[in-house]
């Protein structure tokens, strides 16, 4: 990582940023074969995407930045690819935090991570400590991630909590679920890169309202030129949230 994260927003653009960019990475695989490499290699070239991605997000300032990195569906692939990507990911994480703590990012990891080996979950909390207390952008890699899982997590969390005397039935609401899942702010803009067009089973609940732009751009290939042809979009889009176009016109009047 090189350059500032932390740049000023220009006057006028702070609503047209959005706060929550999630991105699902698509597109090593093809990106490699196409090359006449492995999987892997694509994975490698990823990393660099990664970097690319996070200093668009800290210069434009966008609030949180999740990122999907290994879904709970990604075990079914050849053992070699899941092995090489924890490899990987140690070694991502093992070069990458001291720039993350420096540039005032905050990391985070959400998922079921039980299933990592021991040497990727050590450097996963090294990483968190690392960056706790930093304010700047904040980091989420979705790792052994799905947002069934994450609803269904939330859902035990709130009947451990009815059980203990905590709330009653009637405490649950939206908010509540909200609060108890491991991605906890609403996403305003997905990207998918690889031309795919469906979320693979990624932050349904916060999905909800969330604008979509999808690039045939294959994710070793994504660049600062790509991210803001989507935040472009994002910010071409008029979000309602329910109220028609006069409605959302008044109340920015």
């Amino acid at each position: 990582m090189s350059g500032n994260l932390n740049t000023p927003i220009r006057p006028g653009d702070e609503a047209r940023v959005p706060g929550h960019v999630a991105i699902i990475m698509d597109g090593n695989g093809r990106w490699a074969r196409q090359r006449g490499q492995i999987r892997l290699a694509g994975h490698r070239a990823g990393v660099k995407s990664v970097r690319r991605a996070i200093e668009f997000a800290g210069r434009h300032g966008i609030g949180q930045l999740t990122l999907f990195a290994f879904s709970s569906e990604n075990w079914k692939r050849p053992e070699t690819e899941v092995s090489g990507l924890m490899e990987l990911f140690s070694w991502a994480l093992s070069n990458e935090t001291k720039h993350l703590a420096e540039n005032n990012i905050r990391f985070r990891v959400v998922g079921d991570i039980s299933r990592f080996p021991e040497n990727v979950r050590s450097a996963i909390a090294e990483a968190e400590k690392a960056t706790a207390g930093n304010t700047g952008l904040r980091l989420v890699i979705a790792a052994n991630y799905g947002g069934r899982w994450d609803i269904a997590s939330a859902a035990r969390i709130l009947v451990r909590r009815a059980r203990a005397g905590e709330i009653s039935e009637d405490d649950v609401s939206e908010d509540l679920v909200t609060a108890s899942l491991a991605v906890t702010d609403d996403v305003d803009l997905l990207i998918r890169t690889g031309g795919e067009r469906r979320i693979s089973n990624f932050l349904l609940w916060q999905l909800a309202y969330s604008e979509i732009y999808i690039s045939d751009v294959l994710w070793p290939d994504f660049d600062s030129k790509v991210f803001q042809t989507a935040l472009d979009y994002y910010r071409g889009r008029e979000r309602r949230f329910g109220r028609t176009s006069e409605q959302v016109q008044e109340r920015t009047l």
